[in-house]
């Protein structure tokens, strides 16, 4: 599976990128015709905390899934993005195989 990642308007670090990489990796344990992702980071011009903002596509056979998150920190947001995701994903390939 392919994962690109961006960051807008800031430099990612090595380490959030591998943080990424891996927490999505593990999608393609739920379903296997997963093609790619598109991780999208961004930070919102607010003056709270939870300003970090995580955009997840999930490109699938027939479809696109997608999540989009925002809390504290971005490893906390793309947490939370995955399991939105993960839950898409099995209702996804259960539709998929009643059809």
């Amino acid at each position: 599976m392919q994962i690109d990642i961006r960051s807008i308007h800031f430099k990612a670090d090595r380490k959030l990128e591998e943080f990424i990489k891996e927490k999505v990796q593990k999608l393609s344990q739920f379903y296997d015709g997963v093609i790619g992702t598109e991780v999208f980071l961004k930070l919102d011009n607010t003056d709270t905390s939870d300003n970090k903002i995580t955009e997840i596509k999930l490109n699938v056979r027939g479809n696109d899934l997608y999540a989009k998150k925002q809390s504290k920190s971005f490893e906390e947001s793309t947490d939370i993005a995955v399991e939105a995701l993960r839950r898409q994903l099995i209702k996804y390939k259960e539709k998929v195989r009643r059809t």
